[in-house]
């Protein structure tokens, strides 16, 4: 398995989609790197020589941000946009739809598995919750009694 970038990229695919599996490079840059840096796109990752490997990174490199430094990049721009508290940022902060998506419904990604507040419809579940709520309400009243030692 050739290595760029600290990324072991997988041997047995053509080098085009080998490049995709660094975080950061589609399928357009990819067949741009394979371009610029003059090598067969019908090469396979484990037929890439050294040479043709310093020619990625460096290209990689000096004209692309990938992998740690792009990740690093969006959390910062997601913070920067909670620290002004823009509308961008609210959402982000708290977990809806960044992008003007609606809410009503769907949205079940960003906000989690669904949780019904207020009414209880069914009958049997309401005698429940209602026997637990007396049990919390006496056993909050009575005072407690002291352990019996033997």
């Amino acid at each position: 398995m050739p290595r760029i970038i600290g990324v072991d990229i997988p041997a047995n695919k053509r080098v085009t989609y080998a490049l995709q599996a660094l975080y950061g490079i589609g399928p357009a840059i990819a067949a741009e790197i394979i371009e610029r840096a003059k090598i067969n796109p019908d090469l396979k990752a484990s037929q890439l020589t050294d040479e043709n490997i310093a020619a990625i990174t460096n290209l990689i490199q000096n004209d692309y941000v990938v992998e740690g430094d792009l990740r690093r990049e969006l959390v910062t721009n997601i913070r920067r946009l909670q620290i002004i508290n823009s509308y961008r940022g609210l959402r982000h902060k708290k977990g809806l739809p960044v992008r003007g998506q609606r809410t009503r419904t769907n949205a079940r990604t960003r906000k989690g598995k669904k949780v019904t507040v207020g009414a209880i419809r069914d009958k049997t579940q309401r005698r429940v919750a209602a026997s637990d709520k007396e049990a919390k309400a006496a056993a909050a009243a009575a005072p407690a009694a002291p352990a019996k030692k033997k």
